[in-house]
């Protein structure tokens, strides 16, 4: 009952099973995400149950938080993204390049990013820091700047909605695909992702406990989440 109680009203775990948030977030890690910081509402309690109209208690996330929500289009999966748009923000992407209300998001190269793939094989990307209105600061990957998501249409967030996006940009399904994400309610917002805990690389199997130091990535454990 304790647990149950704080998993509702303080700090729940989540596991990333997808690679769309990195290099912030990568598959393998757990991290605990604060259901407080914006209030709660039925997505907050053990499987959806309605027991809360609206969201009560309620603080505006801000631009750039990592957050996880509800799936608006199924109301049961999980998503963890970056908050981009907030509502009546106008947003736009244009070769690559994201527009907040007209303006365009500075970015700037930095030394790519190298994941081993096991197997001697390795994965590398062009990395960029992306500097947010307010002069916040996150990392993202880009594969290419004529990818599908990289020309969108102009979405204006509506009331009550925010607007999120992957830090892989070009390897996340978010609120630029409209049929399967679009806009988020506020009532669909969980929480925000606070600190990493603990991540693997999944090279060892549950069992095999004299591979486990080779598997976990140390210095990932404990870290902040921005």
């Amino acid at each position: 009952m304790i647990a149950l109680v704080i998993r509702t009203i303080g700090f729940e775990p989540f596991n990333i099973p997808s690679s769309s948030m990195k290099p912030t977030l990568l598959v393998g890690d757990y991290l605990f995400v604060s259901k407080y910081s914006y209030g709660y509402s039925r997505y907050s309690l053990p499987f959806g149950l309605p027991l809360i109209p609206g969201r009560v208690a309620f603080t505006e996330p801000n631009r750039g938080d990592v957050a996880v929500f509800k799936l608006p289009t199924d109301n049961k999966t999980d998503y963890i993204k970056r908050i981009m748009g907030l509502p009546g923000d106008r947003i736009q992407v244009k070769h690559g390049i994201v527009y907040i209300n007209d303006t365009a998001l500075k970015r700037k190269r930095v030394a790519d990013y190298i994941e081993n793939t096991g197997g001697g094989g390795s994965f590398r990307a062009a990395q960029f820091e992306e500097t947010l209105p307010d002069g916040r600061k996150h990392l993202i990957l880009e594969l290419t700047d004529a990818g599908p998501l990289d020309n969108t249409d102009l979405y204006i967030v509506p009331e009550g909605h925010y607007f999120a996006m992957g830090d892989n940009r070009d390897n996340s399904q978010d609120s630029r695909v409209r049929e399967a994400v679009g806009f988020i309610p506020k009532a669909n917002l969980v929480g925000r992702a606070e600190v990493l805990f603990f991540s693997t690389n999944g090279a060892a199997r549950w069992w095999e406990i004299w591979n486990w130091p080779f598997a976990m990535r140390f210095k990932r454990f404990f870290q902040g989440i921005a």
